[in-house]
């Protein structure tokens, strides 16, 4: 199987014909540097012999040249060199967005979302190193390097071996103490980066409760200690990259010396004149400048390794036997008109393995382990639903009751297809699971107990669920759910909502969610606890109004409570227990 990790580096490598453009520039802008210091140096021994100026013109034309050539190349480079970087990043992006759609919401419920966030964004941009500071410099490198000792091997061959001999000597041991004093550091660095951003993001969402407990101060303690440690790990790394620098600056000097001890017979012999020799004595600073460029590249190389690695592992490699996957061949939907019959007989149905609690209320998730061999498997583990029988007809209102952990929440996902199942599930005469999971979500809608709002106004968190409607569409719709007065009592349908609705109360948002789900014209509802967040003085009213907003139109409706609903709301009662059914009860009976 191959690595993901190289998989992931080799997918922020461009292609070739990209690539191959930056590296001839920086290979240009390097060998400009180190021709202008050749230049200069015969430039400056000439001149001091006293020449005709017109000996010197050449020289001079060459100095402003290279100069030139230097700025321009390296400026190219960058530009050529960011935008074929920039191109795979936003395949690789897409490429982890896309290996997280099957999964979701269901199998990333465990993930830490701020770590999620900076495995998305921090680690992806990381990436653009994998080309820009590591392969490019590199692959420039190492031929300008050729080009530079082979040019300094027909002036003298004696102090090419000199400088040839300094570079890798000093470049092996820059690498060594690189290795030695900076792995641990690079190797950490995006992992806390990772930590810190998640422990923000759940201080930040959790600060009312952590307030209310007295308890914020440890969550910024548990904050400042990862950030103490992020600061280490980044000095740890910068003063690896500053010795380097300074070792990079005594192999120039090494070189230096080196080519003059080499040289200095040649000199001496009347076979090389001074120019030459004032050439072969400086050049090497600048071939050991552009060495320097192949242990910063090394250590750019192992940073955006550990970002691969967190990209790589983002999401699980394969879907887990709990998480719905599309068929082989899918068969073509029911009628929707009337709404179709809903058939659930022996359905089981578990949770993917997670660290924490479900989050939409069935009590404390089971520990479970992803298993490919699936079914088989899964009769090993326990079961959210087990054994259910339900049989929902067109156009019905069921309550499905039952205490925390009883299953309720974990039926509404089985019902939408974000979780798979055993048994069978038959929507309108077809086995849901011979239906693309997206085919069924068309049909079954869910509103969930925290429903999720845009930061946006109420106009666009409404056209999410269809984009051609009008507004006097969305104005209809939320007078259905009770909302019309309100929306134009702020100002009307620009009037904002607040990150996940937070200038809205629980019940405006259910209601507003509702009228979401009553555009998307789903033929049936599933409402999961739509009173959680409402005082009990209201829920009542409240169910009253979603439940008769939602069957106004003949639609199946599933209204899932802990609590019960009001006498003459529904047609039938459904308690469930452990994740079975024990009990039907139809109303006014």
């Amino acid at each position: 199987m191959p690595d993901p990790t190289r998989a992931v580096l080799r997918s922020a490598v461009p292609p070739t014909r990209r690539l191959a453009l930056a590296v001839l520039l920086g290979v240009a802008s390097a060998a400009s540097s180190v021709a202008l210091l050749a230049c200069s140096a015969w430039l400056i021994a000439r001149a001091a012999e006293q020449p005709p100026v017109l000996y010197l013109s050449l020289a001079v034309v060459g100095v402003r040249a290279f100069a030139l050539g230097r700025a321009v190349f390296r400026y190219l480079e960058r530009l050529v060199g960011h935008d074929a970087s920039f191109r795979q990043l936003a395949a690789i992006r897409a490429g982890v967005y896309e290996r997280m759609l099957p999964l979701a919401p269901d199998g990333l419920a465990s993930s830490r979302r701020g770590d999620l966030l900076t495995r998305f964004v921090d680690d992806v941009d990381e990436l653009q190193n994998v080309a820009l500071r590591a392969v490019q410099p590199l692959v420039s490198a190492v031929l300008v390097l050729a080009l530079a000792i082979t040019g300094v091997a027909l002036l003298a061959p004696g102090s090419a071996l000199a400088v040839l001999a300094c570079l890798a000597a000093g470049i092996g041991l820059t690498l060594l103490v690189q290795r030695g004093a900076a792995v641990r550091a690079e190797r950490t660095l995006a992992p806390l980066r990772g930590e810190l951003q998640a422990a923000v993001v759940e201080h930040v969402q959790a600060l009312d409760v952590l307030v209310a407990f007295d308890a914020a101060e440890a969550g910024r303690r548990r904050i400042d200690a990862i950030g103490a440690r992020l600061a280490r790990a980044t000095r740890a790394r910068a003063a690896v990259t500053g010795a380097a620098s300074a070792l990079t600056t005594a192999i120039g000097g090494f070189a230096v010396a080196a080519s003059l001890m080499a040289a200095a017979p040649l000199l001496e012999g009347g076979r090389i004149d001074g120019p030459t020799f004032a050439v072969l004595c400086l050049l090497p600073l600048a071939i050991a400048e552009v060495a320097g460029a192949i242990p910063l590249a090394t250590s750019a190389l192992r940073l955006a390794r550990a970002s691969a690695a967190r990209v790589a592992n983002a999401v699980p490699a394969a879907v887990p036997a709990e998480i719905p996957v599309s068929p082989s061949e899918p068969t073509g939907p029911p009628a929707v008109e009337p709404p179709p019959a809903i058939e659930l007989r022996g359905i089981r149905a578990c949770w993917p393995e997670a660290t924490g609690d479900h989050a939409e209320g069935d009590g404390a998730r089971h520990q479970l382990t992803s298993d490919s061999a699936g079914a088989a498997a899964s009769d090993l583990r326990p079961a959210a639903l087990d054994d259910l029988d339900l049989t929902i007809a067109p156009g019905e209102r069921v309550l499905v009751r039952g205490g925390s952990g009883a299953g309720k929440t974990t039926l509404a996902h089985v019902l939408v297809r974000f979780l798979a199942y055993e048994g069978s599930y038959r929507l309108g005469g077809v086995e849901a699971s011979d239906l693309e999971p997206s085919a069924v979500r068309r049909i079954v809608g869910l509103v969930e107990q925290r429903p999720w709002l845009f930061d946006e106004d109420v106009r666009q968190n409404l056209l999410f669920a269809r984009d051609t409607a009008t507004d006097a569409d969305l104005l209809e719709v939320l007078d259905r759910v009770g909302l019309r007065e309100w929306v134009e009592e702020r100002g009307g349908l620009d009037a904002r909502v607040g990150e996940r609705g937070a200038l809205v109360s629980g019940g405006q948002a259910q209601r507003i969610a509702l009228a979401r789900a009553m555009l998307a014209d789903f033929p049936v509802l599933v409402l999961d606890e739509p009173t959680a967040s409402v005082d009990p003085a209201r829920a009542d009213a409240l169910l009253r109004d979603l439940a008769d907003a939602a069957g106004r139109t003949g639609r199946t409706v599933v209204l899932i409570s802990h609590t019960g609903a009001p006498d003459g709301l529904v047609d039938r009662t459904v308690t469930l227990d452990a994740g079975a059914s024990i009990g039907s009860l139809r109303s006014g009976t």
